[in-house]
């Protein structure tokens, strides 16, 4: 009876020394960040430099998108009544790609219709151009980040082996648990990178699609105005 409280007594000892270390060895985020390896820089830029793509495209086309509900019916009376110059004028003070192709049509007025509308579908293209600037290379972040990480898994994985390899005797559960750990940090990293930059993305080509849509419509709308006079 002795012996199995003693036996007892000493499990519950060693159990208890066993949480305890593993509560000294915890591992913050931090840690984890850090002990990713070289291959984590990468990563980190290509973070950055999807942030920076995504806070500055939504910053424009949440401007190029503020354009007055009635600059349309505006322009149009302006034009209706003969006042060309002053229509031009209320569009070159909106700076916006839809103010930017009612300014150019307002222009050509007096050319033939199919000029005009060609002329205006010629600067549309541009501010499709300018709405769409960078968002190929936010795309383009989203399918690297998870290869990077992946490369970076496997890089680690072939130096974990090399360690276990030179290692004399028996190989330590804990040398080879860290050495995969490690490795598998990359990957997490660029998976978590890959679907923040695709996410951005897809969030992006919506508002500039919302925003094509819009310039079409003003065009149709210009056009039977012309039409209309």
């Amino acid at each position: 009876m002795i012996l199995l409280q003693t036996l007892s007594t000493d499990s519950l000892s060693a159990v208890d020394s066993l949480s305890m270390n593993a509560g000294n060895e915890n591992i913050g985020l931090l840690d984890l960040l850090i002990k990713g390896g070289y291959m984590m820089i990468p990563l980190y830029l290509l973070f950055i430099l999807a942030i920076f793509i995504f806070v500055e495209r939504l910053m424009t086309l949440k401007k190029a998108s503020k354009t007055p509900a009635h600059l349309l019916d505006q322009v149009k009376v302006l034009v209706v009544s003969g006042q060309i110059e002053k229509a031009k004028m209320l569009c070159a003070d909106e700076k916006s790609p839809v103010a930017n192709m009612i300014a150019k049509g307002v222009d050509r007025i007096g050319s033939p219709l199919k000029n005009i509308e060609v002329s205006i579908e010629n600067v549309g293209k541009i501010e499709i151009y300018k709405l769409e600037k960078n968002l190929n290379l936010l795309a383009t972040v989203s399918g690297a980040a998870p290869m990077i990480g992946f490369l970076g898994t496997v890089a680690g994985m072939i130096q974990a082996f090399i360690a276990i390899a030179q290692e004399e005797g028996m190989v330590s559960p804990k040398l080879l648990s860290e050495g995969i750990y490690e490795a598998m940090i990359t990957t997490a990293a660029g998976l978590v990178v890959g679907i923040l930059a695709y996410l951005g993305y897809n969030y992006l080509v919506t508002q500039v699609s919302k925003l094509v849509h819009r310039m079409e419509y003003a065009t149709i709308e210009f056009i039977e105005l012309l039409q209309e006079k």
